[in-house]
């Protein structure tokens, strides 16, 4: 039986493996159970690792090290790249007042954290601690540490009282939110696509009525607002026809235009008439609108167009067509010339049949060449994200250099090379399914080390000295400020629940309640507030923690 050992006791590159999938594997199973509609999900795979611990399981140190900071940091880059398309359109939109409330979120647990301190007589190196356990954020507690050491002061107890209050941080958010959900929530707040709404394609018919563009090319008209808009197809004296820039309007044109729908009212005026015909219902045969046009999506597939222009093609030019709409990781965005594409695009394309498969040609329309994940831009993203969280950021009145660390670096250039990347023709495409993946196991990796490591001294922890009093606080520090801000973004803030979900997960740096959120809400609002809210919250904690050493201690 000594195998049996060597497999499950003795520390080896087996034995790790071993121990890890097994607190995942058993982790995942729990979390399909459902209890009154209520699943925690993956956060199962964090409590099998405490019992695993509390149990006596263990691995090697420093691979346990090695897979907890790789399970982080592949699931935040994995997220960056995946909010990155639709991050800056967010944080332009939304973003101040997302980060906004999320540093609120930040200092009212910060307050609430010293308070307590004073109440109940909590010396403020353990409060540090326990500020750091009930946010989730090991990288706030590294610099208090280091603050410590430089002032003189053990930092075995902030240590101690961030390990045993980690485990409620966890799930607190969680609670908040279900409590929140449950009590606060209406109909009307859950929305899947209220980041969306400002990229939305809406499709309208006008009748060229204002006199002052008749004669006008099209290129002419569109240099007179500020709003961008397509002419999918012009109809004139019973022809129908696909216009070009050089195009001109004449008086009773009627032409199908893609735009958004707030800058309805601007077209309105400009064209002259807007007809009533709603086209955007989803349920309408475009290639029977016209017998002689075709409408067919086609997907970017071909490497040598990622990160062109799309005007820089010049298809409709060369081939007669027109790409009206270009959908991209669920968002429909307008086909300007200006519009960089990327692997991965749907592109909505109409024209004559014979001309559309030309078109195909060029642009690839090959979904098979998509499944293939580009692993060396993923790996090329992990190094620039470590190297970004590495770098000292000196801030006045603190002596110690501030870092991003291995999640502030990697989301950071996640987002940074999901939206830029094909500008420098870098393929950062991945799948659906393949993200999904890859964030799921680096998600689950890192709760399975985290608690692997927590569950060692646990009972110690509890059953001597002031455990279940730093327990009783630092819960306390997780619930109170989520739900007050759950409410004030809600109904102050005007944000539906999952965007408010997103920033509170962002804002208590809690990846597995972001899970929660993303596995119960529908879209992706949840992961694109998480993700601008994230860096600021993050970084604004580390700061914290040190100056609470340096001004309480």
């Amino acid at each position: 039986m000594d195998w049996l050992q060597s497999v499950f006791i003795d520390h080896s590159p087996v034995q790790a493996v071993v121990i890890i999938s097994i607190i995942i594997a058993a982790g995942l199973g729990l979390g399909k159970l459902s209890i009154r509609g209520v699943t925690l999900g993956v956060t199962w795979v964090f409590f099998v690792g405490i019992l695993a611990g509390h149990l006596g399981f263990s691995i090697d140190p420093a691979m346990l090290s090695y897979a907890e900071s790789f399970g982080l940091v592949l699931f935040v880059y994995e997220l960056g790249l995946k909010v990155g398309p639709g991050f800056f359109s967010s944080f332009r939109t939304g973003g101040v007042r997302l980060n906004l409330l999320g540093f609120a979120t930040v200092i009212l647990g910060t307050a609430l954290a010293i308070g307590c301190a004073y109440l109940f007589s909590v010396s403020m190196a353990d409060m540090v601690g326990i500020l750091c356990g009930a946010t989730t954020n090991t990288p706030a507690l590294g610099a208090a540490q280091q603050a410590l050491q430089q002032v003189g002061i053990s930092a075995n107890g902030a240590a101690l009282s961030c390990a045993v209050t980690y485990p409620l941080g966890v799930v607190g958010v969680i609670l908040a939110l279900i409590v929140v959900r449950k009590l606060f929530v209406r109909p009307t707040d859950i929305s899947s696509d209220s980041h969306d709404e400002e990229n939305q394609t809406f499709i309208a018919t006008f009748l060229v009525h204002n006199p002052a563009i008749f004669g006008k090319t099209v290129k002419e008209v569109a240099s007179l607002v500020a709003p961008k808009f397509v002419i999918s197809r012009l109809w004139r004296n019973g022809d129908v026809s696909i216009p070009t820039s050089d195009t001109k309007l004449c008086a009773d044109d009627r032409i199908l235009v893609i735009t958004t729908e707030k800058d309805l009212p601007h077209l309105t005026v400009l064209f002259g008439e807007h007809e009533s015909r709603d086209w955007n219902t989803g349920n309408i045969d475009w290639n029977k609108i016209d017998s002689s046009l075709t409408s067919r999506q086609i997907v970017v597939s071909r490497p040598e167009i990622n990160g062109k222009k799309l005007g820089s093609l010049r298809l409709r030019n060369n081939y007669g067509i027109n790409i009206t709409r270009v959908m991209r990781s669920g968002v429909r965005l307008l086909a300007t010339p200006g519009l960089v594409l990327q692997l991965g695009d749907v592109l909505t394309v109409v024209g004559k049949k014979p001309q559309i498969e030309k078109v195909e040609k060029v642009v690839g329309n090959h979904l098979i060449k998509l499944k293939d994940p580009n692993l060396a831009a993923i790996f090329i993203g992990i190094v620039l994200g470590l190297l970004l969280g590495s770098v000292p950021i000196l801030v006045p009145g603190i002596s110690t250099p501030v870092k991003l660390g291995l999640a502030g670096g990697p989301i950071v250039v996640g987002i940074l090379m999901g939206r830029f990347g094909p500008r420098f023709h870098l393929v950062t495409y991945t799948t659906r399914s393949a993200n999904l993946m890859l964030r799921g196991i680096g998600l689950s990796l890192y709760l399975a080390c985290l608690g692997l490591s927590a569950g060692a001294n646990i009972m110690e922890t509890l059953t001597g000295g002031d455990g279940w009093i730093w327990i009783g606080l630092g819960f306390m520090i997780t619930l109170i400020p989520v739900v007050i801000m759950a409410l004030v973004a809600m109904r102050w803030g005007k944000l539906d629940f999952g965007s408010s979900c997103g920033m509170l997960c962002g804002a208590m740096a809690n990846p597995m309640a972001l899970n929660y959120a993303n596995d119960t809400l529908p879209g992706d609002n949840p992961a694109v507030s998480y993700a601008t809210v994230y860096p600021l919250a993050m970084f604004s904690r580390v700061v914290i923690a040190q100056i609470l050493v340096m001004l309480f201690l």
